[in-house]
């Protein structure tokens, strides 16, 4: 077997190999039972074990309180642009904080159903930088507050929350920073995440949603109910078949967090691994990151060179080193490097390595 790359690819991201090594074995055959998980059926006992553990540990990973019902649907974060509108938009008019490509992205899908206002956005100059809550406009009249947690292209990851209110609740998107450390579900009135990233294989969303946010959703009568928050709870997920396989492997994924010491442990790794990529970035005038200290993503590093025409040269060399997925985002260019739960301190070390070396002999 030839040895791993180091997968520093945005999504889908680098997976845990303790993670890949369990997918595996139960592949041919799940915990001896005689069949592979992709064959189970969604309403066999076996399966529906698998879903109810994945649930329980989910919830015991982020300390969801008992009033937030869990859901595991399909489409991606993508398609929750549209139906956060449809089962939650009562008004007629929904609020976006500006904070980067992702948030723009589901301001437009949500554009084409509601009217929408804007409560901010991120400041260019003298750095990228998203702007105090104090200075955010208000959001009376709409039917939530849309933010999103960390903006992986642009690298800007928010400081503050807004505050979550019964008439203008929060609903944000966490896919890429979900389960990457600890935070407190009841600030949130809907949180939804897309698997690639912390949880597992792309073809399921989670969301998580507030019992009275349900309610409204129940009043949705003319979309399809595997659309509709309310209607897919009541069917356990399970209103039509579900992404069987990323479902399972999510499950195993919220159980190796379990076992490397949860969330904090999780967080404080992350933490550092930033910081070393962060540190070689900014001890070489070679490298640029334009984001404010104070909204630099954890997740997500993007930088550029000072001649872009050595971007060839460094993702040549990159390849050499089994370095993948450097390559910054086709909308903005430069590069990036993400650093998912999954990326082990090894890969971080060797990048690390890496960006000295170049720095040193950009042209060798």
């Amino acid at each position: 077997m030839s040895a791993r790359s180091f997968n520093f690819n945005a999504g889908p991201a680098a997976m845990p190999v303790p993670v890949l090594e369990t997918l595996q074995r139960d592949l041919l055959d799940y915990q001896g039972r005689g069949l592979s998980v992709l064959e189970m059926s969604h309403r066999g006992v076996d399966f529906t074990e698998i879903a109810d553990k994945a649930e329980s540990d989910l919830r015991a990973l982020l300390a969801i309180p008992e009033n937030y019902k869990v859901l595991f649907m399909q489409g991606g974060a993508s398609s929750q642009f549209a139906l956060t509108v449809q089962n939650l938009d009562v008004a007629g008019k929904v609020a976006f904080a500006n904070t980067g490509y992702w948030s723009r992205k589901a301001s437009a899908v949500a554009a084409l159903t509601s009217n929408v206002s804007e409560v901010t956005q991120v400041s260019l100059q003298p750095q990228i930088t998203v702007p105090p809550v104090d200075q955010w406009l208000g959001a009376q009249g709409a039917s939530y507050l849309h933010i999103t947690d960390n903006e992986t292209i642009d690298g800007v990851q928010l400081d503050e929350l807004p505050e979550d209110n019964a008439e203008v609740p929060l609903v944000v998107d966490m896919s890429s920073s979900i389960l990457s450390r600890p935070i407190d579900v009841s600030r949130y009135g809907v949180i939804y995440a897309g698997a690639q990233k912390n949880i597992g294989p792309a073809g399921i969303t989670v969301v998580i949603i507030r019992d009275d946010l349900l309610e409204r959703s129940e009043q949705c009568n003319t979309m399809a109910p595997v659309f509709n928050y309310a209607a897919m709870q009541k069917a356990g997920s399970m209103l039509n078949t579900p992404p069987t396989f990323a479902w399972y492997a999510a499950g195993v994924v919220f159980q190796w967090l379990i076992d490397e010491g949860g969330l904090g442990a999780i967080a404080e790794r992350n933490r550092q691994q930033a910081e070393r990529v962060y540190s070689a970035i900014d001890r070489h005038d070679i490298y640029t990151n334009t984001v404010h200290l104070k909204n630099r993503s954890i997740m997500n590093v993007p930088f550029q060179l000072a001649d872009d025409n050595l971007q060839s040269g460094f993702l040549e060399g990159c390849k050499k080193r089994h370095l993948i997925g450097l390559k910054g985002h086709k909308s903005i260019g430069g590069l990036r490097a993400s650093l998912y739960n999954g990326v082990t301190d090894e890969a971080v070390n060797a990048l690390v390595e890496y960006l000295d070396d170049f720095a040193l002999n950009p042209t060798s």
